[in-house]
């Protein structure tokens, strides 16, 4: 696996599933209880006869019954069996059942039911260079049996280790908050687009390993403990400066709403150093974070 310019490149696989060769396991498994009984029973007899022919039709219907009995091959729901023979792949039984393959061929299960993988929490930089820490949980699947267990030393290790290469790239890759009027994409606020890029991401690390990735959600962020008061004051501040900008906002159309109608219905005729006083007032009134406190003016403006 290399990865180039961010993106992943897996190597193409030397194998791929196949359906094995088999049949219903039923009546084979009574054929070779019929010949190991049968035999069982025409060996005593010819031993007990003297007849070697007997003897040696019992042991013959014994050792064919024997090897019947040693293909079959239980087959669970939500399990594979992945069949080689001297070394060689040979298929994957996935019919759950009783089924019979070759007696001489390796068997080896392989779970193909949904699994959970949550990584560990991890302490990174972020794109911005700030310690957070993240965790993330992957919902994955065998997709293909042969690349698990042939194209990998182990699939389940592999998954971990990928899942948590990626969940570090990731998290390299992004900023935990945006602190500029520009935008862009977070760790924090762009939830839904960053775990579709994880999944992406982990998908491509891992379709080596026959794996398939049915979702992918962070679990855990937060700023590193060693910058998280900091960072807490930093919001704080942020979000003050834009709770003001609204008070600001809205005053400064009140003001305007007020002086209009004013304006509309004579109620008084204000010159610019009237208006510009009572701007003032209104805007300490609107804008100020306690309760004014009336001052009646007895006298006039100008003395």
């Amino acid at each position: 696996m290399v990865e180039v310019e961010g993106v992943v490149e897996m190597p193409k696989p030397k194998v791929a599933e196949r359906v094995a060769a088999e049949v219903n396991g039923w009546p084979m498994a009574g054929a070779a209880f019929v010949l190991v009984v049968g035999g069982g029973v025409l060996f005593s007899v010819g031993v007990a006869n003297g007849a070697g022919a007997a003897v040696v039709l019992g042991v013959a219907a014994f050792v064919v019954g024997a090897i019947l009995a040693a293909g079959l091959t239980p087959v669970q729901p939500g399990r594979a069996r992945v069949l080689q023979i001297l070394g060689r792949y040979a298929g994957t039984l996935r019919t759950d059942g009783l089924r019979w393959v070759n007696p001489i061929a390796t068997r080896r299960e392989v779970s193909t039911r949904i699994r959970n993988h949550e990584t560990a929490v991890a302490k990174v930089n972020d794109a911005d260079g700030n310690p957070i820490e993240i965790a993330a949980v992957v919902v994955w699947q065998v997709e293909d049996t042969a690349q698990a267990m042939f194209e990998v030393d182990d699939f389940v290790e592999f998954v971990a280790i990928q899942t948590e290469t990626a969940v570090r790239h990731i998290a390299n890759s992004y900023p935990y908050d945006v602190h500029t009027d520009e935008g862009g994409m977070s760790l924090r606020d762009s939830t839904d687009e960053i775990t579709e890029t994880l999944s992406t991401e982990i998908g491509a690390r891992v379709q080596a390993a026959g794996v398939h990735v049915i979702e992918s959600r962070i679990t855990h962020l937060a700023y590193a403990p060693e910058i998280a008061q900091a960072m807490l004051r930093r919001q704080q501040a942020g979000a003050v400066v834009a709770a003001r900008q609204r008070i600001v906002e809205g005053a400064v159309g009140m003001v305007e709403l007020a002086l209009d109608r004013l304006s509309e219905h004579n109620v008084v005729e204000l010159d610019e150093e009237r208006k510009a006083a009572m701007v003032s007032n209104l805007l300490v009134v609107l804008c100020g974070d306690r309760d004014a406190q009336p001052v009646v003016n007895t006298g006039s403006l100008y003395q």
